[in-house]
């Protein structure tokens, strides 16, 4: 008897579920946590630029030109101890580290609730997924990440869903103690009051893993990259194969780093603007009886067992947020969620007013 493609495809590929997001188009879409002021004027302008259509050739084989920027950009200037891994996208840079250090039987270790494709990729890298509760007060557990004694332990600082931004001293204990790799991912780093970059310097086992998709606002180009011991992102790099970034994402992102007006002293200052508007957000949010948990990220997280109601009534209105599910009921500050809970991007004001007008309305 012929085997059927169910039979061929590897232990738990065909119960894994495909990502999806909300499919209601809005007016006003807050629902992905990219800049919703646009993209730095440098990058399209870069995008635009006689030449910026040869697509004919290949890009480069690991974004070669983009290394010295990157180290420059995090404070390693010109430092042969450390090197950068790219990818499509942040996800590809983590996806790619689970490839390298998923020895049989390996096990990677991270808080919950947490980036939603993290137990779909380590699955995917025959990873055992094995997620461990916040802290009372919404830290990572430090101590029992590291008794984990994971292949990987995998920190989300600021986190997706909550917002919350682990202690450096919790991330610092990791770093010191865990036996194997430890992936720290800062897709929200521009937004944070604290960020851990610098760690990569006190142990050779620390990736840290950013993404051009949020603070500058290049989520359709899908640009990550990782910085680490030089040793750590060439084995990352092997796992991950080359032509992993297309030349005209490269153009754009170099622009972006480049220009200081129009690339990363835009994305300076729209940083900037979502820190004040996060502020005056929550707290407007706070004022209409919702609990929000403390952000650091360009969007605030609602726990509340109201989700689905809330979010129906928003669409209705014209405006999208995302609805997060499988959220613990504990610590304390998710008691409140029934397992759900509303996940709100923080953009211009003109589109918080007008989704606090619409939360009026259903409320």
């Amino acid at each position: 008897m012929n085997r059927t493609l169910r039979d061929l495809a590897r232990d738990g590929v065909t119960t894994l579920p495909l990502y999806s997001t909300e499919a209601a188009h809005c007016a006003v879409d807050l629902s992905d946590n990219t800049n919703l002021w646009g993209s730095p004027p440098a990058a399209l302008a870069a995008l635009r630029l006689p030449g910026s259509d040869n697509v004919a050739r290949y890009p480069s084989l690991y974004s070669e030109p983009l290394r010295n920027q990157l180290l420059e950009y995090v404070g390693l200037t010109n430092d042969s101890t450390f090197d950068t891994i790219t990818g499509c996208g942040s996800d590809d840079v983590l996806d790619a580290t689970m490839r390298a250090f998923s020895a049989n039987n390996a096990s990677i270790a991270y808080s919950s609730p947490t980036f939603s494709i993290i137990p779909v990729l380590a699955r995917l890298n025959g990873l055992t997924p094995h997620s461990i509760p916040f802290t009372g007060e919404m830290d990572i557990d430090a101590e029992r990440l590291v008794d984990a004694r994971a292949a990987i332990t995998y920190l989300c600082t600021p986190n997706n869903p909550t917002a919350t931004a682990a202690s450096r001293a919790a991330v610092e204990f990791v770093v010191r103690h865990a036996t194997g790799v430890v992936l720290i991912d800062e897709a929200y780093a521009e937004f944070a009051p604290d960020r851990f970059i610098d760690l990569v310097s006190e142990r050779d086992n620390v990736l840290v893993a950013r993404t051009f998709s949020k603070a500058f606002g290049l989520a359709g180009l899908r640009v990550g990259y990782g910085v680490g011991a030089r040793e750590l992102t060439r084995l990352v790099a092997r796992a991950r194969g080359p032509y992993k970034v297309n030349a005209m994402a490269e153009r754009a992102v170099r622009a972006s780093l480049q220009d200081i007006d129009g690339g990363i002293g835009w994305v300076r200052a729209r940083a900037q603007d979502v820190i004040a508007n996060r502020a005056q957000l929550a707290e407007a949010l706070t004022a209409r009886g919702l609990d929000v948990l403390p952000s650091a990220a360009n969007f605030v997280f609602v726990p509340t067992r109201n989700a689905t109601t809330i979010s129906r009534g928003l669409v209705e209105r014209g405006v999208l947020v995302r609805v997060m599910s499988g959220i613990p009921e504990e610590p304390d500050a998710l008691a409140s969620s029934g397992g759900t809970g509303l996940r709100i991007g923080v953009g211009p004001w003109e589109m918080m007013q007008r989704f606090l007008e619409a939360l009026d309305a259903v409320l």
